[in-house]
């Protein structure tokens, strides 16, 4: 088990580097355009058309690699508010039916993922299967987040639970 342990926090972090290279090549792309554009007053196309796949692909991946269930942002006023028992029931309802809709539309999705395949982007030419394919991980990670959730909540074994130990919960509630 403790193998296991080392070997996801290895690919977590590997995970962490490209997310973080991504991040940066978009910074330093965005700076070629600009001082292309404003300062030798040569656009270049491709560097739109490549911050916007970095863009895309940096928010998916990250969120199906990096980000932890932890820190993923929600709108809770309402949740916040209801007993811990309507919470775990909430959390059972809402991750089957983010996790249906998710797993109902990935035959779609891979369908239309493959079939971009035949067209290409303006500059770079690349396929637009490669360019939409970090949507299929996604997806994938989405569907076994919510049902590890799902999980959680049934057997109410998730830290956030346990009064106290919740990121929600402060000192000076």
């Amino acid at each position: 088990m403790e193998t296991l342990l080392k070997l996801r926090d290895f690919f977590a972090r590997r995970a962490e580097n490209i997310l973080s290279l991504l991040l940066f090549s978009v910074f330093a792309t965005f700076l070629v355009q600009v001082l292309f554009r404003y300062a030798l007053n040569l656009p270049l196309g491709w560097t739109v058309e490549y911050v916007a796949i970095a863009w895309l692909w940096s928010n998916l991946f990250g969120f199906a690699f990096v980000v932890r269930e932890e820190e993923v942002i929600r709108l809770d006023i309402i949740y916040g508010l209801a007993s811990t028992g309507l919470q775990r029931f909430m959390d059972v309802v809402a991750n089957l039916i983010c996790a249906g809709i998710f797993a109902a539309t990935l035959p779609a999705v891979w369908g239309y993922v493959t079939f971009m395949g035949i067209e290409k982007t303006a500059y770079m030419q690349l396929p637009f299967s490669w360019v939409f394919s970090i949507y299929i991980p996604f997806m994938l990670s989405v569907i076994v987040r919510c049902l590890l959730n799902t999980w959680h909540a049934i057997r109410g074994t998730h830290p956030k639970y346990v009064t106290g130990q919740a990121a929600e919960s402060h000192e000076y509630d």
